[in-house]
């Protein structure tokens, strides 16, 4: 369903105007010719379509990158909390603490496809709170330097995964992007073929194209909705991972 599900739904949509294509055939209302301007016009439309898409294939493979660097980082931050030797144990273990909870908070909101910044922020404040504690207790400052770096590596990419879930890819590209594909097919609608069955082939792999393309380019412009209907999500499985192995420690 990964693979085919977003095509299915586009020929079952496709099927729907194909009925309509039929209709128009019945009643003789297909009154354009195929003409150099039409294929030129079908030519640009895919054209179009393709530099939207694109666009937002590179904000899309920048964040395939995203859940490994964030799950490095947090294994990180993690794994040197165990290298601490101060006197109070303690700042150890809550330190762990408050990376296990933040690594809990960061995949709660991925899995809910509702990314909560507030309670992300606020896990980090807790453990920049425990990286004081150890400058208090004379910890040598490279190691909380190293710390501090991978927290705000985390923070940063909480930051940016905010940033492509809340904001949509120049809807005005989307909106020139629904146009041309509206335009080809509405063209197609009406287009006088003189082979038949060749004509509804025709109709159907464009359409159905045309539909893809369209529905790809929305699916990808939010790609951390875990558990929706879609199918150009990011991988998130390696963080998933990362909480059952660090909660086992």
């Amino acid at each position: 369903m990964v693979k085919w599900g977003l095509i299915l739904q586009s020929l079952a949509i496709t099927a729907v105007l194909l009925v309509v294509r039929l209709m128009i055939d019945y009643f003789n209302l297909d009154i354009l010719s195929v003409t150099t301007l039409i294929t030129a016009f079908v030519g640009g439309a895919m054209f179009t379509i393709a530099i939207i898409l694109t666009g937002t294939l590179t904000d899309y493979k920048e964040s395939e990158r995203i859940p490994g660097e964030m799950a490095t980082s947090v294994s990180a931050l993690y794994a040197d909390s165990d290298l601490i030797r101060v006197p109070n144990t303690a700042i150890a273990g809550e330190l762990k603490k408050h990376v296990r909870e933040l690594l809990s908070t960061i995949n709660t909101s991925f899995k809910n496809n509702v990314w909560n910044s507030n309670e992300i922020k606020k896990g980090i404040r807790s453990i920049n709170e425990n990286i004081y504690h150890l400058a208090d207790n004379n910890v040598a400052p490279q190691f909380l330097v190293k710390l501090r770096t991978e927290l705000t590596n985390i923070e940063r990419m909480s930051n940016r995964v905010q940033v492509i879930k809340n904001t949509s890819f120049i809807p005005a590209a989307y909106a020139i992007a629904e146009l041309a594909a509206a335009g080809v097919i509405l063209i197609l609608f009406f287009v006088k073929l003189d082979l038949f069955y060749e004509g509804l082939v025709l109709f159907t792999v464009l359409s159905s194209l045309l539909i893809s393309l369209l529905l790809l380019i929305k699916d990808m412009d939010d790609p951390f909705e875990v558990g929706k209907k879609s199918y150009a999500d990011v991988d998130l499985t390696i963080l998933f991972d990362l909480e059952k192995e660090i909660g086992n420690n």
